[in-house]
């Protein structure tokens, strides 16, 4: 095990500080390279830039506005009893929980109204209306079986 530490890595680390740490100018030190700019005590500053939007774990596309319309669509979706379960079978319909999920988009709806883009309205639109009426379809059915 102590062979292993002393065994050459490949990484090289350079000293490029111009005083020593007794506060002497170095000799080796470069001066016609530029001393790097202090830093600032306390946090980091925030970046004015926009932060780069996570990777899923497959590393396919960026998780955007998208994928949480689909990922709450589709939960609702489940919960409507339209989608089959992760073995296919038969999943009952949980108009409560379906009706709170669609609740969940119609709050994303109000709240991001003017801040996003044609494409992303469209499709926020188009997933409540098409869970609006799954979910009447689902409540109707229901209603009849119980009469």
């Amino acid at each position: 095990m102590a062979e292993e530490k002393n065994a050459p890595s490949g990484f090289k680390v350079v000293d490029r500080r111009s005083f020593s740490t007794d506060g002497a100018r170095r000799e080796d030190a470069r001066l016609d390279e530029p001393a790097p700019p202090p830093r600032p005590a306390g946090p980091p500053a925030r970046s004015t830039q926009p932060e780069a939007e996570p990777q899923d774990d497959f590393g396919a596309e960026p998780i955007g506005f998208d994928t949480l319309i689909s990922y709450l669509s589709t939960t609702a979706m489940f919960q409507l009893g339209a989608l089959p379960g992760p073995g296919g079978e038969r999943i009952p319909a949980d108009l409560p929980n379906a009706q709170r999920t669609i609740g969940l988009l119609e709050i994303l709806q109000q709240k991001t109204q003017g801040n996003l883009t044609p494409e992303e309205t469209r499709f926020l639109d188009e997933a409540l209306y098409e869970l609006r009426l799954g979910f009447l379809e689902v409540e109707k059915r229901q209603n009849r079986r119980g009469k």
